[in-house]
């Protein structure tokens, strides 16, 4: 799909300032976006369809029957999710009985949700077919790989405040890279 344009991403003898840009055959986080949308696409439709919730309830019952209790915090933190949806799903999940909400004993503004009887039952319900979707995406993969690939997933996922570090560390050098050229420029140098 993209093999024409290789030798223009790779700055091959046709490429130009202008039409230089991003080989998406092999740039990761493309994959990465692209699986991970689609997986949860997917799952988010099948779930609301079969059991009448989307793919945040399901990432909250998952992180609420691993952890027994958590905090809209702790959620977005392990997650991903912004805090406010976390809030808001939360209050979803109340409202549905899947949760119940108490304050936190070790700081009593904290809020904490903790599975319900329905709501445990509902995690149970769902957890074998998002286990079936998991053996369906690996099965390509042979057992060694399938183990690896998950390592690789764990140490890039543990990378990511670097990634966000060399971002702002990027940035910052543009920034005074582009502060000293206008000096520059108007020294008239």
């Amino acid at each position: 799909m993209y093999a024409e344009n290789r030798e223009l991403s790779a700055g091959g003898p046709r490429a130009s300032q202008h039409n230089r840009h991003i080989d998406l055959e092999r740039y990761v986080p493309a994959y990465l976006t692209w699986t991970a949308n689609k997986l949860s696409r997917g799952a988010s439709g099948f779930y609301l369809k079969h059991f009448g919730v989307g793919i945040e309830v399901w990432r909250c019952l998952v992180l609420l029957a691993v952890d027994g209790a958590c905090s809209a915090n702790q959620v977005s933190r392990v997650i991903g999710m912004d805090k406010a949806s976390v809030s808001r799903c939360f209050k979803t999940m109340q409202e549905d009985g899947f949760i119940r909400i108490a304050l936190d004993q070790n700081d009593g503004r904290a809020r904490i949700a903790v599975l319900t009887d329905q709501g445990r039952a509902l995690h149970d319900a769902i957890r074998d077919v998002a286990l079936e979707r998991e053996r369906a995406l690996l099965e390509v993969l042979s057992k060694d790989e399938a183990k690896s690939l998950l390592t690789l997933l764990q140490r890039v996922h543990e990378n990511l405040p670097e990634v966000e570090a060399a971002t702002q560390r990027f940035l910052a050098a543009r920034e005074a890279r582009g502060r000293a050229n206008t000096e520059r420029a108007q020294r008239g140098g």
